[in-house]
């Protein structure tokens, strides 16, 4: 009995998912602590964080459905090309499919036999998973790549500003700084879960690289506090 438990059918929408929830969360505790460290008032703190969570969330949409949809037009010509292919030389696209089992491992004529059984069963859907590597687990999807990162963009985001919103001014920098490293710190532990990999290894890393960011941020607005 088949028993394992594949996650590679994940990869798609988590892909999507992870980077909307960690660009919403680090790119909004970001720009609250820069703009905070850069002695503003608690309005234009929120008002700041309230635009970068709207803004974020639509350019996360259209720029994952964009790529991926040129990632599917790349696909799309691909199969065309192999179905012309296909409908031109038959015999020839079998015999490219044996010789790419046989570098695999298989006989000759085992390799013929298991390429011809393919053909008859389902040619282009053989072609584009074993010659292209085109499968279903990796098709690209614009509108579910889209709709994930919008999303979870806009949770991500909203963690620092909730943590904000009633909170005093003087501690504006100090409880996003802490909030946001508790989140990063479970987001990427559960991406990690749920992708079947080291939790703490992926917790640790996307919390290194949100620290990064709110540093960053925070130097460029203290800088520019001494300026004005």
């Amino acid at each position: 009995m088949h028993s394992e438990i594949h996650k590679s059918h994940r990869a798609g929408w988590l892909r999507a998912a992870v980077l909307g929830a960690n660009d919403g969360l680090v790119s909004t505790a970001s720009l609250i602590i820069g703009v905070a460290a850069a002695g503003s008032s608690h309005d234009v703190i929120l008002l700041s964080g309230v635009a970068g969570l709207v803004a974020g969330s639509m350019s996360m949409a259209a720029g994952e459905y964009v790529s991926v949809s040129s990632q599917a037009d790349t696909e799309a010509a691909d199969l065309k090309m192999e179905q012309e292919s296909l409908n031109n030389d038959i015999e020839g696209e079998t015999q490219e499919l044996a010789q790419i089992y046989q570098a695999r491992g298989l006989e000759p004529k085992l390799a013929n036999q298991v390429a011809q059984a393919l053909m008859e069963h389902d040619a282009l859907g053989a072609h584009a998973r074993d010659d292209i590597g085109i499968t279903d687990v990796n098709r690209a999807n614009p509108l579910q790549a889209a709709f994930y990162s919008a999303c979870t963009f806009l949770i991500g985001a909203g963690v620092p500003l909730i943590a904000i919103w009633f909170i005093e001014l003087d501690r504006v920098i100090l409880t996003t700084t802490l909030v946001s490293i508790l989140f990063l710190g479970i987001l990427g532990g559960l991406a990690a879960y749920l992708g079947g990999a080291c939790i703490a290894k992926g917790a640790m890393r996307v919390v290194s690289w949100g620290c990064l960011a709110m540093l960053a941020t925070a130097i460029v607005g203290s800088v520019f506090d001494v300026m004005v």
